[in-house]
């Protein structure tokens, strides 16, 4: 049964069976929205599109950022968290981006992961329908826990969730905060202030 998540909503992350996941997928997806002449002029309908970004800022302890996977960088430094690649539109349906994430061999120096959605070309929150995040069993692709974005707000950045290292176990936190800037690094001042 999926979880859906409210603003500031914790879910620990387990199996079925209770044992603590290993690995998961973050997914994010969305639709251009329309409305009358501004939404066809932006791209809603008309076979336009909008190009958000799904990206993994790693944070150690001190909240210093360790490691960014996005589309720029596909893989972690390490090889534990593997972006899908870069969507440009947010055409077609189920996940338009998603970042895997191996939580045992996540190094022990990393403290917070942090799933933030940006928008690359700066259209803002306000243009985008249908926009969620989740979070998946990497073994099995069963849905934990949904997080709605639609409609957020005339806004270029959005920071998702949070994953923190709570003693062996992680724990995935639903943050949903507006953000201004195009690209992760942008993202990374704020992400860092609500871990």
């Amino acid at each position: 049964m999926t979880i859906s998540l409210a603003k500031n909503a914790s879910v620990s992350l387990k199996k079925e069976g209770g044992d603590a996941l290993t690995r998961i997928i973050l997914g994010v997806g969305w639709d251009v929205a329309s409305s009358g002449f501004f939404g066809k002029v932006l791209g809603g309908g008309g076979g336009g599109s909008i190009d958000l970004d799904a990206s993994c800022i790693v944070f150690d302890a001190d909240k210093e950022v360790l490691d960014n996977v996005w589309f720029g960088q596909l893989v972690s430094l390490d090889g534990s968290i593997r972006h899908s690649g870069d969507n440009l539109t947010g055409d077609g349906d189920g996940d338009d981006e998603s970042i895997a994430i191996d939580l045992d061999k996540l190094p022990l120096e990393v403290e917070s992961l942090v799933l933030t959605v940006n928008s690359f070309r700066g259209q803002t929150f306000d243009k985008v329908k249908n926009a969620y995040g989740r979070v998946l069993d990497g073994r099995t692709n069963r849905e934990l826990a949904r997080f709605d974005i639609s409609d957020t707000g005339p806004h270029t950045g959005f920071i998702l969730a949070s994953i923190k290292r709570d003693g062996g176990k992680w724990t995935f936190k639903a943050l949903g905060e507006r953000a201004g800037g195009r690209t992760v690094r942008d993202l990374a001042p704020a992400a860092a202030a609500l871990v």
